[in-house]
Protein backbone atom coordinates (compact mmCIF):
# COMPACT_ATOMS: atom_id res chain seq x y z
CA UNK A 1 0.00 0.00 0.00
CA UNK A 2 2.85 2.42 0.85
CA UNK A 3 4.53 1.76 -2.50
CA UNK A 4 1.23 2.34 -4.32
CA UNK A 5 0.74 5.69 -2.54
CA UNK A 6 4.29 6.77 -3.42
CA UNK A 7 3.72 5.89 -7.10
CA UNK A 8 0.36 7.70 -7.09
CA UNK A 9 1.88 10.84 -5.54
CA UNK A 10 4.77 10.78 -8.03
CA UNK A 11 2.30 10.46 -10.93
CA UNK A 12 0.25 13.39 -9.63
CA UNK A 13 3.37 15.53 -9.30
CA UNK A 14 4.37 14.65 -12.87
CA UNK A 15 0.91 15.54 -14.21
CA UNK A 16 0.96 18.82 -12.28
CA UNK A 17 4.40 19.70 -13.69
CA UNK A 18 3.17 18.92 -17.20
CA UNK A 19 0.11 21.13 -16.79
CA UNK A 20 2.22 23.96 -15.37
CA UNK A 21 4.57 23.73 -18.36
CA UNK A 22 1.59 24.01 -20.72
CA UNK A 23 0.31 27.08 -18.90
CA UNK A 24 3.75 28.70 -19.06
CA UNK A 25 4.12 27.98 -22.78
CA UNK A 26 0.62 29.29 -23.46
CA UNK A 27 1.40 32.47 -21.61
CA UNK A 28 4.51 33.06 -23.69
CA UNK A 29 2.71 32.61 -27.03
CA UNK A 30 1.43 35.76 -28.68
CA UNK A 31 -2.24 36.05 -29.49
CA UNK A 32 -1.67 35.86 -33.26
CA UNK A 33 0.93 33.07 -33.35
CA UNK A 34 0.39 29.50 -34.48
CA UNK A 35 1.24 28.30 -30.95
CA UNK A 36 -1.73 30.16 -29.50
CA UNK A 37 -4.03 28.89 -32.26
CA UNK A 38 -3.01 25.30 -31.45
CA UNK A 39 -4.34 25.75 -27.90
CA UNK A 40 -7.87 26.59 -29.10
CA UNK A 41 -10.20 23.60 -28.79
CA UNK A 42 -11.70 22.34 -32.03
CA UNK A 43 -14.72 20.08 -32.59
CA UNK A 44 -12.60 16.95 -32.21
CA UNK A 45 -11.21 18.17 -28.88
CA UNK A 46 -14.69 18.98 -27.60
CA UNK A 47 -16.04 15.59 -28.66
CA UNK A 48 -13.13 13.78 -27.00
CA UNK A 49 -13.59 15.69 -23.73
CA UNK A 50 -17.31 14.97 -23.81
CA UNK A 51 -16.57 11.26 -24.21
CA UNK A 52 -14.10 11.38 -21.35
CA UNK A 53 -16.75 12.97 -19.11
CA UNK A 54 -19.22 10.22 -20.03
CA UNK A 55 -16.69 7.44 -19.44
CA UNK A 56 -15.64 9.04 -16.15
CA UNK A 57 -19.25 9.15 -14.93
CA UNK A 58 -19.85 5.52 -15.90
CA UNK A 59 -16.60 4.53 -14.17
CA UNK A 60 -17.65 6.29 -10.96
CA UNK A 61 -20.93 4.36 -10.77
CA UNK A 62 -19.28 1.02 -11.60
CA UNK A 63 -16.74 1.66 -8.84
CA UNK A 64 -19.49 2.69 -6.40
CA UNK A 65 -21.52 -0.48 -7.03
CA UNK A 66 -18.37 -2.63 -6.79
CA UNK A 67 -17.47 -1.06 -3.43
CA UNK A 68 -20.96 -1.70 -2.02
CA UNK A 69 -20.66 -5.36 -3.04
CA UNK A 70 -17.01 -5.91 -2.10
CA UNK A 71 -17.13 -4.19 1.29
CA UNK A 72 -20.53 -5.31 2.59
CA UNK A 73 -18.74 -7.19 5.41
CA UNK A 74 -17.71 -3.84 6.87
CA UNK A 75 -21.28 -2.68 7.37
CA UNK A 76 -22.64 -2.89 10.89
CA UNK A 77 -25.23 -5.63 11.39
CA UNK A 78 -28.69 -4.98 12.82
CA UNK A 79 -28.87 -2.74 15.87
CA UNK A 80 -29.01 -4.38 19.29
CA UNK A 81 -30.88 -1.58 21.06
CA UNK A 82 -34.44 -0.31 21.07
CA UNK A 83 -33.66 3.10 19.58
CA UNK A 84 -31.12 1.65 17.14
CA UNK A 85 -33.84 0.43 14.77
CA UNK A 86 -35.22 3.94 14.30
CA UNK A 87 -31.71 5.33 14.03
CA UNK A 88 -30.88 2.88 11.24
CA UNK A 89 -34.15 3.66 9.45
CA UNK A 90 -33.37 7.38 9.48
CA UNK A 91 -29.82 6.80 8.26
CA UNK A 92 -30.95 4.38 5.53
CA UNK A 93 -33.67 6.76 4.29
CA UNK A 94 -31.23 9.71 4.22
CA UNK A 95 -28.68 7.61 2.32
CA UNK A 96 -31.24 6.47 -0.27
CA UNK A 97 -32.41 10.05 -0.89
CA UNK A 98 -28.82 11.28 -1.22
CA UNK A 99 -27.95 8.46 -3.61
CA UNK A 100 -30.99 9.13 -5.81
CA UNK A 101 -30.21 12.86 -6.03
CA UNK A 102 -26.53 12.17 -6.61
CA UNK A 103 -27.14 9.65 -9.40
CA UNK A 104 -29.66 11.92 -11.14
CA UNK A 105 -27.68 15.15 -10.95
CA UNK A 106 -24.20 13.75 -11.57
CA UNK A 107 -25.45 11.29 -14.20
CA UNK A 108 -27.16 14.09 -16.14
CA UNK A 109 -24.10 16.32 -15.75
CA UNK A 110 -21.79 13.76 -17.34
CA UNK A 111 -24.31 12.73 -20.00
CA UNK A 112 -25.08 16.32 -21.04
CA UNK A 113 -21.34 17.09 -21.16
CA UNK A 114 -21.10 14.44 -23.85
CA UNK A 115 -24.41 15.01 -25.66
CA UNK A 116 -24.08 18.79 -25.89
CA UNK A 117 -20.31 19.14 -26.36
CA UNK A 118 -19.23 22.21 -28.29
CA UNK A 119 -19.58 22.21 -32.08
CA UNK A 120 -18.54 24.91 -34.48
CA UNK A 121 -21.44 27.17 -35.38
CA UNK A 122 -23.73 25.71 -32.72
CA UNK A 123 -25.17 28.14 -30.19
CA UNK A 124 -26.27 26.97 -26.75
CA UNK A 125 -29.93 27.33 -25.78
CA UNK A 126 -30.41 28.76 -22.32
CA UNK A 127 -33.06 30.36 -20.12
CA UNK A 128 -32.10 33.67 -18.60
CA UNK A 129 -34.89 33.28 -16.05
CA UNK A 130 -37.55 30.66 -15.30
CA UNK A 131 -39.59 31.20 -12.15
CA UNK A 132 -41.36 27.83 -12.37
CA UNK A 133 -38.12 25.83 -12.58
CA UNK A 134 -36.54 27.83 -9.76
CA UNK A 135 -39.61 27.25 -7.57
CA UNK A 136 -39.53 23.49 -8.26
CA UNK A 137 -35.85 22.93 -7.55
CA UNK A 138 -36.07 25.09 -4.43
CA UNK A 139 -39.34 23.73 -3.01
CA UNK A 140 -38.54 20.01 -3.38
CA UNK A 141 -35.25 20.13 -1.40
CA UNK A 142 -36.89 22.33 1.25
CA UNK A 143 -39.75 19.87 1.78
CA UNK A 144 -37.49 16.79 1.80
CA UNK A 145 -34.88 18.33 4.11
CA UNK A 146 -37.57 19.69 6.46
CA UNK A 147 -39.07 16.18 6.72
CA UNK A 148 -35.69 14.60 7.47
CA UNK A 149 -34.81 17.31 9.99
CA UNK A 150 -38.12 16.92 11.84
CA UNK A 151 -37.78 13.13 11.85
CA UNK A 152 -34.24 13.45 13.16
CA UNK A 153 -35.26 16.01 15.78
CA UNK A 154 -38.04 13.84 17.20
CA UNK A 155 -35.76 10.78 17.15
CA UNK A 156 -33.01 12.74 18.90
CA UNK A 157 -35.40 13.94 21.60
CA UNK A 158 -36.61 10.37 22.22
CA UNK A 159 -33.06 9.03 22.40
CA UNK A 160 -31.75 11.81 24.64
CA UNK A 161 -34.72 11.75 27.02
CA UNK A 162 -32.89 10.48 30.10
CA UNK A 163 -35.82 10.53 32.54
CA UNK A 164 -36.41 7.88 35.21
CA UNK A 165 -40.04 7.12 34.30
CA UNK A 166 -39.25 3.67 32.90
CA UNK A 167 -37.15 2.69 35.94
CA UNK A 168 -33.73 2.39 34.26
CA UNK A 169 -30.66 0.92 35.89
CA UNK A 170 -28.23 3.76 36.61
CA UNK A 171 -24.64 2.96 35.64
CA UNK A 172 -21.64 5.26 35.61
CA UNK A 173 -19.05 4.72 32.88
CA UNK A 174 -15.69 6.08 34.03
CA UNK A 175 -13.00 6.84 31.43
CA UNK A 176 -9.27 7.20 32.00
CA UNK A 177 -6.12 6.79 29.91
CA UNK A 178 -6.44 4.08 28.68
CA UNK A 179 -9.36 2.08 30.00
CA UNK A 180 -12.88 2.03 31.36
CA UNK A 181 -14.54 1.15 34.63
CA UNK A 182 -18.25 0.76 35.35
CA UNK A 183 -19.97 1.78 38.60
CA UNK A 184 -23.40 0.30 39.30
CA UNK A 185 -25.78 2.21 41.54
CA UNK A 186 -26.52 -0.69 43.90
CA UNK A 187 -29.76 -1.65 45.58
CA UNK A 188 -30.97 1.97 45.95
CA UNK A 189 -30.34 2.65 42.22
CA UNK A 190 -28.65 5.92 43.20
CA UNK A 191 -25.02 6.67 42.51
CA UNK A 192 -23.00 8.18 45.31
CA UNK A 193 -21.23 11.51 44.81
CA UNK A 194 -17.76 11.29 43.31
CA UNK A 195 -14.86 13.59 42.59
CA UNK A 196 -11.34 12.97 41.32
CA UNK A 197 -10.03 14.59 44.52
CA UNK A 198 -11.21 11.53 46.46
CA UNK A 199 -9.12 9.13 44.35
CA UNK A 200 -6.76 7.35 46.70
CA UNK A 201 -5.75 3.73 47.15
CA UNK A 202 -8.71 1.38 46.65
CA UNK A 203 -11.03 4.30 45.89
CA UNK A 204 -10.06 4.38 42.20
CA UNK A 205 -13.16 6.25 41.00
CA UNK A 206 -13.10 8.94 43.66
CA UNK A 207 -16.42 8.03 45.31
CA UNK A 208 -17.18 10.24 48.31
CA UNK A 209 -16.67 7.90 51.30
CA UNK A 210 -19.03 10.01 53.44
CA UNK A 211 -21.98 9.68 51.02
CA UNK A 212 -24.31 6.88 52.12
CA UNK A 213 -25.68 6.48 48.57
CA UNK A 214 -22.27 5.36 47.40
CA UNK A 215 -21.70 2.60 49.92
CA UNK A 216 -23.66 0.00 47.93
CA UNK A 217 -22.23 1.06 44.56
CA UNK A 218 -20.33 -1.65 42.68
CA UNK A 219 -17.23 -1.02 40.55
CA UNK A 220 -16.35 -3.48 37.76
CA UNK A 221 -14.03 -3.73 34.77
CA UNK A 222 -16.66 -5.50 32.67
CA UNK A 223 -20.04 -4.08 31.71
CA UNK A 224 -23.00 -6.43 32.21
CA UNK A 225 -26.47 -5.33 31.12
CA UNK A 226 -29.86 -7.07 31.49
CA UNK A 227 -31.70 -7.47 28.20
CA UNK A 228 -34.88 -5.40 27.62
CA UNK A 229 -34.18 -3.20 30.67
CA UNK A 230 -33.45 0.52 30.13
CA UNK A 231 -29.99 1.62 31.26
CA UNK A 232 -29.15 5.23 32.08
CA UNK A 233 -25.43 5.78 31.58
CA UNK A 234 -23.63 8.66 33.27
CA UNK A 235 -20.19 9.35 31.85
CA UNK A 236 -17.22 10.85 33.67
CA UNK A 237 -13.57 11.33 32.68
CA UNK A 238 -10.53 11.34 34.92
CA UNK A 239 -8.13 13.07 32.56
CA UNK A 240 -8.77 14.02 28.91
CA UNK A 241 -11.68 14.08 26.47
CA UNK A 242 -12.89 10.58 25.59
CA UNK A 243 -15.92 9.33 23.67
CA UNK A 244 -17.94 6.32 24.79
CA UNK A 245 -18.88 4.44 21.64
CA UNK A 246 -21.30 1.48 21.62
CA UNK A 247 -21.35 0.63 17.87
CA UNK A 248 -23.77 -2.29 17.99
CA UNK A 249 -26.20 -0.29 20.15
CA UNK A 250 -25.94 2.83 17.94
CA UNK A 251 -24.91 4.97 20.90
CA UNK A 252 -22.09 7.43 21.48
CA UNK A 253 -21.47 10.16 24.03
CA UNK A 254 -18.54 12.47 24.73
CA UNK A 255 -16.90 11.93 28.11
CA UNK A 256 -15.73 15.35 29.25
CA UNK A 257 -13.39 16.11 32.17
CA UNK A 258 -15.09 18.13 34.89
CA UNK A 259 -18.69 17.34 33.92
CA UNK A 260 -21.16 14.46 33.73
CA UNK A 261 -22.82 13.56 30.43
CA UNK A 262 -25.55 10.97 30.07
CA UNK A 263 -27.29 8.71 27.60
CA UNK A 264 -29.98 6.05 27.90
CA UNK A 265 -30.75 3.01 25.79
CA UNK A 266 -32.39 -0.39 26.11
CA UNK A 267 -30.40 -3.44 24.90
CA UNK A 268 -32.69 -5.85 23.04
CA UNK A 269 -30.40 -8.70 21.93
CA UNK A 270 -28.29 -10.79 24.31
CA UNK A 271 -24.64 -11.47 23.54
CA UNK A 272 -25.36 -15.14 22.87
CA UNK A 273 -28.23 -14.32 20.50
CA UNK A 274 -26.08 -11.84 18.57
CA UNK A 275 -23.26 -14.36 18.23
CA UNK A 276 -25.63 -16.87 16.64
CA UNK A 277 -26.99 -14.52 13.94
CA UNK A 278 -26.20 -15.50 10.36
CA UNK A 279 -24.26 -12.28 9.71
CA UNK A 280 -22.03 -12.69 12.76
CA UNK A 281 -21.52 -16.42 12.26
CA UNK A 282 -20.25 -15.85 8.72
CA UNK A 283 -18.10 -12.91 9.76
CA UNK A 284 -16.46 -14.84 12.62
CA UNK A 285 -15.82 -17.74 10.26
CA UNK A 286 -14.09 -15.46 7.71
CA UNK A 287 -11.98 -13.77 10.38
CA UNK A 288 -10.87 -17.10 11.85
CA UNK A 289 -9.90 -18.37 8.40
CA UNK A 290 -7.68 -15.29 7.96
CA UNK A 291 -6.22 -15.85 11.44
CA UNK A 292 -5.52 -19.53 10.64
CA UNK A 293 -3.60 -18.57 7.51
CA UNK A 294 -1.70 -15.92 9.42
CA UNK A 295 -0.94 -18.39 12.22
CA UNK A 296 0.72 -20.75 9.73
CA UNK A 297 3.12 -17.98 8.75
CA UNK A 298 3.81 -17.10 12.39
CA UNK A 299 4.44 -20.71 13.40
CA UNK A 300 6.77 -21.19 10.42
CA UNK A 301 8.83 -18.28 11.78
CA UNK A 302 8.79 -19.68 15.31
CA UNK A 303 6.19 -17.24 16.65
CA UNK A 304 3.03 -17.97 18.64
CA UNK A 305 -0.16 -18.68 16.67
CA UNK A 306 -3.14 -16.35 16.92
CA UNK A 307 -6.06 -17.30 19.18
CA UNK A 308 -9.42 -17.94 17.51
CA UNK A 309 -11.64 -14.85 17.32
CA UNK A 310 -14.92 -14.78 19.26
CA UNK A 311 -17.43 -11.96 18.90
CA UNK A 312 -18.29 -9.83 21.94
CA UNK A 313 -19.98 -6.49 22.39
CA UNK A 314 -17.41 -3.83 23.28
CA UNK A 315 -17.36 -0.28 24.57
CA UNK A 316 -14.76 1.68 22.59
CA UNK A 317 -13.22 5.14 22.77
CA UNK A 318 -14.00 7.18 19.66
CA UNK A 319 -11.72 10.13 20.44
CA UNK A 320 -7.97 10.03 19.88
CA UNK A 321 -7.03 10.36 23.54
CA UNK A 322 -3.37 9.34 23.50
CA UNK A 323 -0.84 6.71 22.44
CA UNK A 324 -2.91 3.68 23.55
CA UNK A 325 -6.28 5.02 22.39
CA UNK A 326 -6.65 2.10 19.95
CA UNK A 327 -6.70 -0.40 22.82
CA UNK A 328 -9.16 1.44 25.08
CA UNK A 329 -12.09 -0.95 25.27
CA UNK A 330 -14.33 -2.76 27.72
CA UNK A 331 -16.26 -5.97 27.16
CA UNK A 332 -20.05 -5.72 27.32
CA UNK A 333 -22.21 -8.72 28.21
CA UNK A 334 -25.96 -8.48 27.56
CA UNK A 335 -27.75 -11.30 29.36
CA UNK A 336 -31.05 -12.40 30.82
CA UNK A 337 -32.24 -10.76 34.04
CA UNK A 338 -31.57 -13.88 36.14
CA UNK A 339 -27.96 -14.11 34.92
CA UNK A 340 -27.41 -10.40 35.50
CA UNK A 341 -28.82 -10.54 39.04
CA UNK A 342 -26.59 -13.52 39.85
CA UNK A 343 -23.52 -11.72 38.48
CA UNK A 344 -24.15 -8.43 40.28
CA UNK A 345 -24.73 -10.29 43.56
CA UNK A 346 -21.19 -11.69 43.35
CA UNK A 347 -19.57 -8.23 43.10
CA UNK A 348 -18.17 -6.40 46.11
CA UNK A 349 -19.66 -3.04 47.07
CA UNK A 350 -17.51 0.07 47.44
CA UNK A 351 -18.30 0.12 51.16
CA UNK A 352 -16.87 -3.40 51.56
CA UNK A 353 -13.85 -2.62 49.37
CA UNK A 354 -12.95 0.54 51.32
CA UNK A 355 -13.49 -1.19 54.67
CA UNK A 356 -11.18 -4.05 53.66
CA UNK A 357 -8.57 -1.56 52.47
CA UNK A 358 -8.54 0.20 55.83
CA UNK A 359 -8.07 -3.10 57.66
Amino acid sequence: MTAFLIILIAALIAVSAWQISKIVSLGKASSGSNGAEAQIANDEDNKRNGQFMLYFGIGIYIMMIACFIAYDDFFLPDAASEHGTEYDSLLFTSTIIIMIVQVLTQGLLHYFSYKYHGRKGQKALFYADNDRLEFIWTAIPVVVLAGLILWGLFSWNDIMDANMDDDPIVVEVYAYQFGWKARYSGADNTLGDANVRFIEGANQLGVDPTDADGQDDVVTTELHLPVDRPVLFKFRSQDVLHSAYFPHFRAQMNVVPGMVTQFKFTPTVTSEEYKSTEFMTEKVSKINEIRRQRSKELEANGDVALDPYEFEYYLLCNKICGASHYNMQMKIVVEEKEDFDAWIAEQKTIGTTLANAEN
